[in-house]
């Protein structure tokens, strides 16, 4: 199993966990952002492993060609010197090195290409990371905005029924009682000054009449 693949198994895993334990959204989101983040930091370490395994090995491939050239130019000497024995050594010790370069190389290819896929694997999970946190920044503020409307239509509830309707009820039929009394009252007051009017006008009346009767 690859480095990657235990990196993705290992964030389902955790996710699925946090899911079991019916954990707050915000905060399941946060801890996913948060374990991609340090998956990041895994890969990132180990490409960088491997960027020094493959320099390693690039100086070590260098080196045996420093080597070769030099037991190629001892042959080279002992054959001018016809030491033909120094000269077989001087080869045999080239081939050796030839043949370990060999390995090498094909080692470096391998690692340069592990480290070609681990930058691309790190670009696409830095790309879902940068996703999931606009993802994230989203979902915060829809669930505000939720959480803001919700307040006010509980806000709009309270307002337009249940007790404060019942409030407003009552003060309106206390506001009907009152205007209602005063109109007796106003009404009442209304009747005595027409009672006093017509006294005043009866008297009057008798009066005259008892005028008239003295003037006779």
């Amino acid at each position: 199993m690859t480095l990657l693949n235990r990196i993705v198994l290992t964030i389902k895993s955790n996710v699925n966990s946090w899911l079991e334990e019916n954990q707050d959204p915000e905060q399941l989101i946060e801890k996913v952002v948060e374990e991609m983040q340090q998956q990041l930091i895994t890969v990132r370490q180990a490409v960088a492993v491997a960027i020094a395994t493959e320099k390693r090995t690039q100086r070590e491939i260098l080196k045996h060609k420093k080597i070769i050239n030099k037991y190629y130019q001892k042959a080279l000497l002992a054959v001018e010197e016809k030491q033909d024995v120094i000269a077989r050594k001087a080869l045999k010790h080239r081939y050796e090195y030839e043949q370990n370069l060999k390995i090498l190389e094909e080692h470096r290819q391998q690692q340069q290409e592990l480290i070609g896929k681990l930058k691309q694997k790190l670009k696409e999970l830095e790309q879902k990371i940068s996703a999931a946190k606009v993802k994230k920044n989203l979902y915060l503020a829809r669930a505000k905005t939720a959480q803001a409307v919700y307040k006010i239509e509980e806000l709009s509830g309270e307002v337009m029924g249940g007790y404060n309707s019942q409030v407003f009820a009552k003060m309106e039929e206390k506001v009907l009682r009152l205007e209602a009394e005063t109109e007796l009252i106003m009404n009442g007051s209304q009747d005595n000054l027409e009672a006093k009017f017509s006294t005043l006008e009866t008297e009057d009346e008798i009066e005259q009449q008892l005028a008239k009767l003295k003037g006779k």
